[in-house]
C-alpha cells in the first residue's frame, strides 16, 4: 500500500531554500510509493501543531521544509510516535541534516525520502522543552538571540554577529550536576550536542552521535581574540575537540545552575529560561528516514 506523507513548509525559512519545493515533490517523489500533501505554516509553533495531528491521525511520514527550527517544531510533534520524520533542507544552518548525511540539495534530499531507509535517534529536552541537534547556553545562546532579529539570514550575517560579540563576552560561572556528579566551570558556553553539527558544516564536537543515549556536554573557555580567530579554522575540519579550550562529557541527565535566568537556545531558537536548567535524553525516540540504515 503507499503510504501517505507530509511535506511542512516553512514559507520563511533560512535563506530561501524552500521555494520551488512543490515542484520537487511533484517532479521526483516517488508516486508509487507515496500519496503526498503539503501544509504551510503560518506562526512559530504551527509546525508543532500540524505535525502533532498528522502524527495522530495514522500519517506514515511527515517532512520538515526548513532550517533547524523549522526541524524542531516537527520533530517535537512526532517524538514518541509510530511516524517517521524526514527533512529537506532549506535553512541557513541545517545542522541535524547535515549531521545525519542528508544532501543539502533538495533532488537528492527527495531521492532519500524515496529509498525509506529508518534509524531511530534520540531526542532530548531541557526544562522539557525538546531539541534534537544542539542547545546551548552563553555566547552562542547571546548570538542565537541576536541572529533572530537580524533581518537577513545566512552564513555571513552569523559570523559577522559572533565576530562582533566575541571580543566583549564575558564568561559566565556555572555549577553542573552531571548524571550526579557536581562541577563547576567558567565558561564561552556550555553547549549539550545531541549530533556533531552547530550548522554550516562546524563542529566542536565531531564524534557526538545521535544513536549512542548520551548528550555530550561540551565546555568551551574563551581564548584570546587572535587566537579564536587562528583555531575557528578548526570547527570546519572537525578538530576543535583538540584543543585545550573544550572539555566534553557525556551525560544522561545534566542540572545546569546559573547566576541569572537568561537566554538560551534550542536547536539555534533563541529561548528564555530560569537560573535552572535540567537536561535529560530521550533515546531512541523519534523515527527518521536517513541515507544510512539502522
Amino acid at each position: 500500500m503507499p503510504k501517505h506523507i507530509l511535506f511542512i513548509v516553512n514559507p520563511v525559512s533560512g535563506i530561501g531554500k524552500q521555494k520551488g519545493v512543490e515542484r520537487l515533490i511533484d517532479t521526483w517523489l516517488d508516486k508509487t510509493w507515496f500519496i503526498a500533501s503539503i501544509a504551510y505554516t503560518t506562526a512559530p509553533g504551527h509546525a508543532t501543531e500540524i505535525s502533532r495531528t498528522a502524527a495522530g491521525g495514522g500519517m506514515d511520514v511527515v517532512v520538515a521544509v526548513g532550517g533547524d527550527g523549522t526541524v524542531n517544531e516537527v520533530a517535537a510533534g512526532l517524538v514518541g510516535t509510530a511516524t517517521a520524520m524526514a527533512i529537506v533542507p532549506a535553512g541557513s544552518g541545517n545542522g541535524l541534516a547535515r549531521h545525519l548525511k542528508i544532501p543539502m540539495n533538495q533532488k537528492r534530499a527527495i531521492e532519500v525520502i524515496n529509498r525509506y531507509n529508518i534509524l531511530k535517534i534520540d531526542t532530548a529536552t531541557i526544562n522539557d522543552q525538546l531539541f534534537v541537534n544542539v542547545a546551548g547556553v552563553g555566547f552562542d545562546a547571546s548570538v542565537a538571540k541576536k541572529f533572530a532579529v537580524a533581518g537577513k539570514r545566512g552564513f555571513s550575517t552569523y559570523l559577522r554577529i559572533t565576530t562582533n560579540s566575541y571580543k566583549n563576552y564575558e564568561p559566565r560561572q556555572y555549577t553542573l550536576v552531571v548524571d550526579g556528579k557536581v562541577i563547576k566551570r567558567r565558561a564561552l558556553l556550555i553547549s549539550f550536542a545531541n549530533s556533531s553539527q552547530f550548522g554550516n558544516n562546524t563542529s566542536i564536537d565531531p564524534a557526538a552521535s545521535v544513536t549512542d543515549g548520551y548528550i555530550d556536554v561540551c565546555i568551551v573557555g574563551k581564548m584570546p581574540y587572535w587566537k579564536a580567530v587562528f583555531l575557528a579554522p578548526l570547527l570546519f575540519l572537525k578538530k576543535f575537540d583538540q584543543t585545550k579550550y573544550i572539555e566534553i562529557i557525556r551525560a544522561k541527565e545534566v542540572i545546569l545552575r546559573r547566576r541569572k535566568g537568561k537566554s538560551i537556545h534550542l536547536d539555534g531558537d533563541p529561548k528564555v529560561m530560569g537560573k535552572e536548567l535540567t537536561m535529560k535524553i530521550n533515546p531512541l525516540s523519534l523515527i527518521m528516514i536517513t541515507p544510512w540504515e539502522s
